[in-house]
């Protein structure tokens, strides 16, 4: 089994471009994580940044949300970097509040925005002394 530290990276359709932008800005970083993405999400990263160990799960109106719940449940998952789009109302915004609730009840790291997720993926990186690792 794996061992490395894995990131879910999850985002809603305005803030895909977000996403991807940020995760291209610290590709460096990621590249010692396993990174577990939703449907669309996890396409769009894989084309921008080929390097980067990407797993796609299904879209998260179609179970993707859920799978990535069950990561975190089961211990998988060392953290959670969810863009959300506060201005758009979501058919399957009860997905997004289990996760938000996974990710409290196991008490894993929760970014819901890139200060946050900046912060998280440095603290991580330095923690897991893995920071030296990716500049190699």
């Amino acid at each position: 089994m794996d061992k490395r530290p894995a990131f879910a990276l999850v985002a809603h359709d305005a803030k895909k471009d977000s996403l991807v932008s940020f995760v291209r800005q610290h590709e460096k970083k990621l590249l010692p994580f396993r990174l577990i993405a939703t449907g669309t999400t996890g396409a769009r990263l894989k084309a921008a940044c080929p390097d980067l160990d990407i797993h796609p799960v299904k879209s998260g109106p179609l179970g993707g949300d859920q799978q990535i719940g069950a990561m975190i449940a089961e211990g998988r998952l060392s953290a959670l970097i969810f863009f959300a789009d506060p201005l758009t109302p979501m058919p399957h915004d009860v997905d997004v509040k289990a996760l938000t609730r996974l990710a409290i009840v196991y008490d894993i790291p929760m970014a819901l925005n890139q200060a946050t997720a900046d912060a998280i993926i440095s603290t991580i990186a330095k923690t897991e002394n893995l920071e030296s690792t990716a500049s190699k």
